[in-house]
């Protein structure tokens, strides 16, 4: 420590000028006490250094290193039992406040703030484990004390309250909880903590888990918490809590092989809110992860969630490689029940239309629960699946008046307990209607409630209103009370949400949608967000109720002209069309050549600066997009065919080849329908470009003629140069080198004559490839090298990689095998830099080859195993063929350096 940072700590920052002299006459009686006879024996030593003084001394003889040390210890552990004796170990070397007879209250706080944090730390998580061992009644004593000295932390006030509880003091608990909650608003202003609030309802309905231990310290990790966030004023349900929790113990004594809670009735009546509610209350049962997925059931767009498209999100929640998915969904379905067989998981699925829709989403795993909304009964589940049906009635009078004062507060409804009586009757005592007469009364706390009784009071309004007989009308007249008190422009944009498709939209979807500038299209859905007419499911991401939405749709027809309507979805696709181009456009220049007409007024586009942003809205969007997709077929937009388009790269690199071919089927038939010539043939050539990943050659084959065709009558010499070249891959990779060759030269004319300079690049290394497949490698690297100085010419990353594999391929068989493995490493370092995991493996296996030539075996085996485990992975239905490797030819090759030579 410099002489200085001493002087400023001993002096408190305001040094004597004698200040200097008397620190050297300290360090020196320090020196003499610390090493009396100048020999070190001690195991301590205080020399002088350069500018101050430097003191030597093992770690564990200084109390606070020690106390650091064992804390550390602990913490690491998972048994409970000993890491409560290593704290209380580090716990016992203190003796007093630190530094209590050596300094100043200033000094104290700035060296040993660090310190007394840790300290008290180390005893809440010393109590913890005192409690997951069962010595509850041992640590309430002194857990009174260290609440006394510690009023505001509240995960000793947590333990206290627990110990307590399992102590059979249940009043005292509550009473300790009270005092926190006093003391916290009277000092601080603030509110117990969720965990501690959570924790006093627990004790309030005598919750049995909390008898049990804690569970044990598990590895950190991060496994999938998808829970929506649940309301924090949930009331009532008090029985089917109690019945979806007993289900947790019964059936984990049972062992029955899945958990199913299907909680029905009608819309409304809070089945999602009774779901998510239950399920953050027993999270801390499932370790390995929460799933959640709305279904969509029944949305009003009538495009329920299908099942692969389920299983995908929760493959992606576990990070599961897109290239390691599988093709069909029953392939899927069983990869996904794999990766629950071993974890202990809860899966929601929210929202299910029938038993077909959930039944592939069932883990098999007895480890697992799962719970399933649905308006329907779904009663085969429980006959077949033994699933515990859980029906939901409306509240009873007193749990609906509890989410009155929730919502109210307690002084404004007990001061009409009559026109509350009235409305709750009114209400019919629906969930849905009630909070949606509690929202209209928070968003006007001047209007008294008799205002809100008397607009219901009408038969024929509130039958209208409140009828469940209709679902996705019966609460119309509710909604519009909402509705009615919006400001113009949050009414506006509230109508034309109804022309999105979902499943949810993001901020800058919402300001083209209304044709507005950022800040106000913020502005407006903040006001939907406090009027609980729209929710944010995850930040700047925003979704509607189904029967909202279907309100929503109705207000559009009724308060926007046909013209206006039309107008908004133009808007809106061109933004998800407009981004995803530029995104595409990133993932690989060649494929989107196509000029896009420009975008309305008022459409606001995302910013994508790189690769990985391209990637990660192209990853959050997805669902959007397809459904988007969707919508401009039925409006007849040329976007039906234009955003498939746009879509096609990220198909390749996720593996998504059905929604390809389904996009792109739908997009030709709606090209037909309008007689687009354009929308057809990119239609085609996108049909042809997918159907070889499904091992369907003759129908690929089929769509790229048809393609050809309609690109020669259009006269778009680079469509058929991209065509060409689409082809005689496919054409090489069945090994057609030939006819392979005649398509990359036709590329290359047509993209002389277009001018089409990616397709000139792609061309040449296309022909220098097959050049080199057919054994003419001098004039493979002709063209390959004229490949590579056009693509780097043009910033084609993707084209560049493609060139260096093939250069490389052809220096090997010259046997320049130094250059090849030059080259193939260049190209190694971009495939990766893409994410082209084919690419990469293709590179890997060429690079094996080129290093077994030279005898090295070592990094031959190295090379071809790191390309068998993509390739394991990546499990398409392309053939195999030479030069575009397969798994199995690379185990062949890893057997030969086996056998003796």
């Amino acid at each position: 420590m410099s002489v200085d940072r001493l002087l400023e700590l001993l002096w408190e920052e305001n040094p004597s000028r004698t200040a200097r002299a008397s620190l050297h006459s300290h360090v020196s009686r320090l020196r003499s006490r610390l090493d009396p006879e100048g020999d070190g024996r001690f195991g301590v030593q205080l020399a002088h250094t350069d500018g101050g003084y430097l003191i030597q001394v093992d770690r564990e003889q200084v109390d606070a290193h020690r106390f650091r040390l064992l804390v550390d210890r602990a913490v690491k552990l998972t048994d409970h039992e000993e890491r409560a004796r290593l704290i209380r170990q580090a716990l016992a070397l203190w003796r007093g406040p630190i530094l209590l007879d050596v300094a100043s209250d200033r000094l104290r706080e700035r060296v040993g703030a660090e310190l007394m944090e840790l300290r008290s730390t180390a005893a809440e998580t010393m109590f913890e484990a005192e409690l997951a061992c069962g010595r509850h009644q041992d640590i309430v004593g002194e857990l009174t004390s260290w609440v006394a000295e510690f009023p505001f932390r509240e995960r000793l006030v947590a333990s206290l309250m627990l110990a307590l509880y399992r102590s059979g003091r249940h009043t005292e608990s509550l009473i300790v909880y009270e005092r926190t909650r006093d003391r916290l608003r009277d000092s601080l202003g603030l509110d117990p903590c969720p965990e501690l609030q959570r924790l006093h309802g627990r004790i309030l309905r005598h919750d049995i888990d909390l008898s049990a231990a804690a569970p044990p310290v598990s590895e950190p990790r991060n496994p999938p918490r998808q829970l929506p966030t649940h309301t924090p004023r949930f009331v009532g349900r008090t029985e089917e809590l109690r019945q979806l929790t007993a289900l947790l113990d019964t059936t984990t004594r049972s062992g029955d092989p899945v958990v199913i809670s299907a909680v029905n009735g009608t819309a409304g009546i809070g089945k999602t809110a009774l779901a998510l509610h239950w399920a953050h209350h027993v999270a801390d049962w499932f370790p390995d992860g929460q799933l959640y997925v709305n279904l969509r059931g029944f949305d009003p767009t009538g495009t329920p969630v299908q099942p692969a498209e389920a299983i995908r999100g929760f493959l992606d929640a576990f990070a599961v490689p897109p290239e390691r998915i599988p093709v069909n969904l029953d392939a899927q379905a069983a990869l996904y029940r794999s990766l629950l067989a071993v974890r202990r998981v809860l899966v929601v699925l929210d929202n299910a239309r029938d038993v077909d829709q959930v039944r592939p989403l069932l883990p098999g795993s007895a480890s697992c629960r799962v719970v399933i909304t649905s308006r329907n009964q779904l009663s085969s589940l429980v006959t077949q699946e033994g699933a515990r049906p859980i029906t939901l009635d409306v509240l009873d009078a007193d749990e609906a008046g509890a989410l009155l004062v929730s919502r109210l507060g307690h002084n404004r409804v007990t001061a009409e307990p009559d026109v509350v009586a009235e409305l709750i009757d009114h209400c019919a005592r629906l969930p849905l209607a009630l909070a949606i007469v509690a929202a209209r009364g928070a968003l006007n706390p001047g209007v008294p409630l008799r205002v809100l009784a008397d607009e219901l009071r009408d038969e024929q309004v509130r039958l209208d209103a409140l009828d469940a007989g209709d679902p996705t009308t019966s609460v119309r007249t509710v909604f519009s009370w909402s509705y009615q008190h919006l400001s113009t422009s949050a009414a506006r944009t509230f109508c034309l949400l109804g022309v999105h498709p979902g499943p949810d939209i993001s901020l800058p979807a919402v300001a083209s949608l209304a044709g507005v500038e950022l800040r106000a299209a913020r502005a407006a859905v903040d006001e939907l967000t406090r009027a609980h007419l729209v929710t944010q499911r995850s930040p700047g991401r925003f979704a509607f109720h189904d029967l909202l939405r279907a309100y929503a749709a109705e207000q559009a027809h009724t308060q926007h002209t046909d013209t206006e309507r039309h107008s908004a979805a133009h808007r809106v696709l061109d933004h998800y069309l407009h981004t995803a181009h530029a995104a595409a456009l990133l993932l690989h220049p060649r494929w989107y050549r196509e000029p896009l007409a420009a975008p309305q007024p008022g459409v606001t586009l995302e910013n994508l600066a790189d690769l990985g942003q391209s990637l990660a809205w192209f990853e959050t969007e997805y669902p959007v997009l397809l459904a988007v997709t969707k919508l401009a077929v039925a409006t007849g937009h040329d976007h039906a065919w234009q955003l498939p388009w746009t879509l096609v790269e990220f198909f390749e690199r996720r593996g998504h080849w059905h929604d390809w071919v389904a996009t792109h089927a739908t997009a030709l038939a709606t090209a037909r329908r309008h007689q687009d010539q354009r929308g057809q043939a990119h239609a085609h050539s996108g049909l042809g470009r997918a159907y070889p990943w499904l091992g369907r050659r003759d129908e690929a084959h089929a769509h790229f003629r048809q393609a050809l065709s309609l690109f020669e009558q259009l006269g778009d010499l680079a469509g058929q140069a991209d065509t060409h070249l689409d082809c005689g891959w496919m054409l090489g990779h069945h090994d057609l080198y030939e006819q392979a060759l005649h398509h990359a030269q036709r590329a290359l004319t047509l993209s002389q004559n277009a001018g089409y300079r990616h397709g000139q690049a792609h061309a040449l290394n296309n022909l220098g490839w097959y050049h080199a497949l057919i054994g003419d490698h001098q004039q493979a690297l002709t063209h390959c090298e004229q490949s590579l100085a056009g693509c780097r010419k043009l910033g084609d990353r993707r084209g560049e990689a493609y060139a260096l594999d093939s250069l490389a391929f052809a220096h090997y068989h010259l046997g320049h095998h130094q250059q090849a493995i030059a080259y193939y490493h260049q190209a190694l370092t971009l495939e990766r830099e893409l994410g082209d995991h084919y690419g990469e493996a293709t590179v890997l296996t060429h690079l094996g080859e080129t290093y077994h030539a030279t005898t090295d075996w070592d990094a031959a085996r190295a090379a071809w195993q790191q390309a068998l485990a993509i390739l394991d992975q990546l499990g398409h239905n392309m053939r195999a063929s030479r030069g575009y490797p397969t798994a199995d030819q690379i185990r062949i090759k890893l057997a030969s350096l086996d056998q003796p030579t």
